[in-house]
């Protein structure tokens, strides 16, 4: 599908509750999620956090009604980042790896699935446009950057980007 289909498919309403998160067999929430790489692969795309204000990688629930991680990961680098783009890589599962006091019942204990994407659009209104920025980082500058989150950095060290 061209981008330009896609893209007019695409909400500019951010979805929010969990009522429709699918949950792993542990209780777990299941979070897809997305590393964002420019063209060259010297580049990684994060978006600011909007609860801790810090850095991520765009991610978020998998819903009930996305028949996959993938899609899921797709609609979260939308409507975080603001971003079309095409997935090259599976980087496979990631555990939680966040100690018990960072876990809270807004970030509750969570398994990731990322993937790896070239961005190929980078639109100028998305759904949170009002609530986080984007930024292009090297990846010395997003290991730095995400240094505090480690299921993110493996999510980083995964995949292709030039070192």
């Amino acid at each position: 599908m061209a981008a330009t289909q896609q893209q007019q498919q695409l909400s500019m309403q951010s979805r929010t509750g969990r009522n429709n998160q699918r949950y792993g067999s542990q209780g777990e929430r299941l979070v897809a999620g997305i590393v964002p790489l420019s063209a060259d692969k010297y580049y990684v795309l994060l978006i600011q956090s909007t609860r801790r204000g810090g850095w991520v990688l765009p991610k978020g629930g998998w819903e009930t009604d996305e028949a996959t991680a993938q899609d899921a990961a797709k609609r979260e680098a939308w409507e975080e980042a603001g971003i079309i783009c095409k997935v090259n890589y599976d980087l496979g599962l990631i555990p939680e790896r966040r100690r018990p006091d960072q876990l809270t019942s807004q970030a509750p204990k969570a398994s990731y699935h990322f993937f790896e994407a070239a961005v190929e659009k980078q639109e100028s209104q998305w759904p949170e446009m009002h609530k986080r920025s984007r930024q292009w980082f090297t990846y010395t500058q997003a290991r730095q950057a995400l240094a505090d989150r480690p299921e993110l950095l493996d999510a980083l060290d995964r995949c292709t980007m030039h070192r």
